[in-house]
């Protein structure tokens, strides 16, 4: 249950059968679903790997499947691939913590090395996870302030009403929480959130 899995979500079955071949050619486990909701019945936050999602499909579109995982706090990183992605597409999806966005035709190669950069950033995401004593370590070099803006950060307060409530601008606090996520080591804020989790109250 532990192997890295490259999960793929696309609606197109010849882009599956071919992403899977693909995998399976360089020896990476990987399960295919034909549909965002399909996947996220099978989700399981346990399991170590990389999301490969097409950007639109019916019903739950990749962009949606990504905001219903950044809610369950998933650390699971994600590649988007799409035939029709422009440019402000792509802004949204990386905004919101992807790790690459691939238009299709793709170099099966590009695809390849992304894919395994990215299950490497996921192991050792999940890895730091382990050792609660390095999170602490990292927390304690951490001025008052950034443990008060990574604390409400990790609780979901936008970056405006965390400003209003310590009286600081939000500009401020964009700075504190891009300090915070560098002394961290977070890669996204799902990944600090489970960080902060990690050290209690």
């Amino acid at each position: 249950m532990n192997e890295p899995t490259v999960f793929i979500v696309d609606d197109d079955e010849a882009v599956r059968d071919s992403l899977r071949l693909l995998m399976r050619s360089v020896g990476l486990a990987a399960e295919c679903f034909a549909s965002a909701t399909e996947f996220l019945d099978a989700y399981d936050a346990e399991r170590p790997g990389c999301l490969v999602l097409d950007v639109r499909m019916p019903g739950m579109s990749g962009i949606d499947l990504q905001a219903r995982l950044s809610e369950k706090h998933s650390l699971l990183p994600i590649i988007f691939i799409t035939g029709h992605g422009d440019v402000p597409m792509a802004v949204h999806a990386l905004q919101a913590g992807a790790v690459d966005f691939i238009q299709k035709p793709f170099s099966e190669q590009a695809l390849l090395d992304r894919i395994q950069a990215t299950l490497e950033r996921d192991r050792a995401n999940r890895d730091l996870l382990g050792r609660r004593e390095e999170i602490r370590r990292r927390a304690a070099g951490l001025t008052p302030r950034e443990r008060e803006v990574m604390r409400r950060v990790a609780a979901g307060d936008a970056n405006k009403v965390i400003a209003i409530d310590l009286g600081i601008s939000e500009r401020t606090v964009e700075v504190h929480r891009a300090r915070v996520m560098e002394k961290m080591g977070a890669e996204s804020l799902p990944h600090l959130v489970r960080m902060t989790l990690q050290l209690g109250p």
